[in-house]
């Protein structure tokens, strides 16, 4: 018996956890800062390359601050690798009745969703739970060799 629980040790030590960080932010212009300056802090610390990803999340957690402030309210930037090469980026606020349009045009909200639109493979918004929504968007990525480079 004691060989089987080694081998399932040693199995689940060689299986990688899932890659996932979240953090509450003040819903302030240093709170999308802090975000950005996070999130290239946690993608370097799993080898995944910053660009486009610290576009993306300084985008959303800017958006967040303008879009989805509720004062003494703050917003979640969370980051996951949900499958090899991509990369998932979401950004909680809590004003759900304040949502993105979902293909955005200069005209209507600047360039910033345009440009996670074009950076990302996907992207979209999830509602709830009450009062609070989700704007999310992916990419994919290689994964950083060891002198940083893909």
């Amino acid at each position: 018996m004691r060989d089987v629980n080694q081998e399932s040790q040693q199995t689940a030590l060689a299986q990688k956890p899932p890659r996932q960080f979240s953090v509450p932010l003040s819903a302030t212009r240093r709170g999308a800062r802090l975000a950005r300056l996070l999130a290239v802090e946690q993608l370097e610390s799993w080898g995944v390359p910053l660009d486009p990803a610290r576009l993306i999340v300084a985008e959303l957690a800017t958006n967040a601050v303008l879009h989805g402030r509720v004062p003494g309210r703050s917003f979640r930037l969370t980051l996951a690798v949900p499958a090899p090469g991509v990369l998932r980026i979401e950004v909680t606020d809590t004003r759900a009745e304040s949502l993105p349009a979902r293909n955005p045009t200069p005209s209507e909200s600047g360039y910033g969703l345009l440009l996670v639109d074009t950076l990302s493979t996907r992207w979209g918004v999830r509602q709830g739970p009450v009062p609070c929504k989700t704007v999310w968007a992916e990419c994919g990525f290689a994964p950083l060799g060891p002198s940083g480079t893909a």
